[in-house]
């Protein structure tokens, strides 16, 4: 934000704040909302295999990553491959993969009106100052840590 740039991300952590601020016409949410990641959860009916099976450009960019596509070395990448598909996909990254390419050509869009984007980036930088580490850190204390603060 600090430097303009346009949030392009899914709806958790500080996106959420992030879109909040700055309004849905300045940034790019996209993927799984909280519900719909619990229902996934709690009925068990997830399987990263069968996104994979069932959209070729899952499939795609999957094997790229052991195919030989980013590097000669077919392990460099086996790491994220084997994170996915043989641990669950816990971030259901394979789920939101096809709303990630939906959303990334909406980005483009959005920056081919050249005013638009300047406005938005404006204003991204203009509400950065909500993310000072004085008003994070002081939310965490009375938020999450529930700590009291020490006076002299």
């Amino acid at each position: 934000m600090v430097n303009g740039a346009l949030t392009l991300g899914t709806l958790d952590g500080a996106n959420v704040e992030i879109d909040q601020l700055v309004g849905s016409d300045n940034d790019v949410i996209f993927g799984l909302r909280t519900p719909e990641i619990e229902a996934l959860r709690r009925d068990g009916s997830y399987s990263p295999w069968d996104v994979y099976n069932q959209d070729a450009d899952v499939k795609k960019i999957m094997d790229s990553l052991v195919d030989g596509t980013w590097s000669y070395n077919h392990d460099e990448f086996k790491v994220i491959f084997d994170e996915v598909m043989y641990r669950n996909d816990e971030y259901f990254i394979l789920k939101d993969l096809p709303l990630y390419i939906e959303a990334s050509l909406k980005m483009d869009k959005k920056y081919q009106d050249k005013y638009a984007w300047a406005k938005s980036c404006l204003i991204n930088t203009a509400k950065f100052g909500y993310f000072s580490s004085d008003r994070t850190i002081n939310d965490y204390v009375r938020d999450i840590w529930h700590l009291k603060k020490i006076t002299k």
